[in-house]
Parts: C-alpha cells; sequence; structure tokens
C-alpha cells in the first residue's frame, strides 16, 4: 500500500512533467510552487516520529519563501516584462516531456541503488529528488526566457532539499536556513535583473543578448 510519502512524490512527479510540458510562465510558476509546498508537507511527514517546533518552524518557513515570496517576486517580474509564453525553445515542450520520461527511467535506476542508504522508508522520493534536480537542470538549458531559466534553478534547489531529506532528516539548522537564504537571494537578484533587462531590450530573451554589439 502506497505511503504518504510515496503519495507525494507520485505529485510531485506530476508537478515536474508539467514543467516541462508548459509553455505559459504563469503554469511553470505554480508547477515550481506545487513542488514548494509538497515538499513542505513531505518534510512534516518524514520527521512525524520527532515532530517539534524547531522542525515545523523550517518547514513553515521554508514554504512560505518558495511557494509565496518567490513566485510572488517572479509573477511580478513577468508583469513588468510583459511576458506570457515560452516561445521557441531550444528544445520543443514534446521532446521535453519525452526527455523527462527517460530522465524518470534513469533516476529509477539510480534512486534503487541509493535507497538501501536512504534515512527514510520511501525510496520513490530519493528518485524523485533526482529527477526533479533533473528536470531543473533541463529546463535550464532548454528554455530561452529568463523568467523560465529561474524556474529551473528553483526546480533545482527543490530536488536538491528532497536529496538531502532523504538522505539527513536532522539537517542543522543554520545549513537549512543558509541554503534557503541563498535561493531567496539569488531568485531576487535574477527578479531585477529580468526587469532591467526587459525595460532596456523590450525582451527577456537570454540567447539575443549574445548578439549584442558596442
Amino acid at each position: 500500500m502506497p505511503t504518504a510519502l510515496d503519495i507525494l512524490s507520485i505529485l510531485l512527479i506530476l508537478a515536474n512533467l508539467r514543467l516541462l510540458g508548459s509553455a505559459r510562465l504563469s503554469a511553470c510558476i505554480s508547477s515550481v510552487t506545487l513542488q514548494a509546498l509538497i515538499l513542505g508537507a513531505a518534510a512534516l511527514i518524514a520527521n512525524r516520529g520527532e515532530l517539534d517546533a524547531r522542525v515545523v518552524a523550517i518547514a513553515v518557513a521554508s514554504t512560505l519563501i518558495k511557494a509565496g515570496a518567490l513566485p510572488w517576486l517572479l509573477r511580478r517580474a513577468i508583469r513588468e516584462s510583459g511576458a506570457v509564453r515560452e516561445i521557441e525553445p531550444f528544445i520543443g515542450f514534446t521532446a521535453s516531456l519525452l526527455t523527462g520520461v527517460g530522465l524518470l527511467g534513469a533516476c529509477l535506476l539510480i534512486g534503487s541503488r541509493l535507497s538501501p542508504h536512504a534515512a527514510i522508508g520511501s525510496g520513490l522520493l530519493l528518485t524523485v529528488a533526482l529527477f526533479t534536480t533533473a528536470t531543473g537542470l533541463m529546463v535550464i538549458v532548454s528554455r530561452r526566457k529568463a523568467v523560465t531559466q529561474v524556474l529551473g534553478y528553483l526546480a533545482m534547489e527543490n530536488g536538491i532539499y528532497a536529496f538531502g531529506m532523504a538522505f539527513a532528516v536532522q539537517e542543522p539548522l543554520l545549513v537549512e536556513m543558509g541554503v534557503l537564504l541563498d535561493v531567496f537571494a539569488g531568485v531576487l537578484v535574477m527578479g531585477i535583473a529580468i526587469y532591467n533587462i526587459s525595460r532596456e531590450f523590450d525582451h527577456i530573451d537570454t540567447d539575443r543578448l549574445t548578439a549584442l554589439k558596442d
């Protein structure tokens, strides 16, 4: 019978596939937001045996930032830039989905070898952590819009967070909050950069910036 962590892992897989197959930037932001909500719930479930104020505070703070503050910054950036859709990505959306399925299969093979060493009972969470990281990297290298590349960066961070949860449930507070602060600062800087790029060049396609001349 599937456990709660297995169900959350399946939902995370679906969120990753939606991120790979969506052209609308708002849908991509919603997918990354869903990832953060799922991981927040998974953190509480994984620590249910030793649930205390510290664990709850970290899970809530992480979820509020990654599912609230960061998506708000990105939605504001796309409103300012006027971007709505990812147009003509380097790798098409159908090809991205097919590649994602292939990556999921590879992650299943790798996860099956690593799962005996995991700190929690769900080996599927370890597989999904690898798949989420690979999905983020796929989005970064296959999309043109700066906003979408930022979303890929956030998806990679979510995958790394899930990977750390699978191997080390009791992580030091300073390490957890330090990583979260780095991500928050990085997205804030990227949001400012996206706004400035769109104001100066009327677009946020990163590949077009390579053609700039003095």
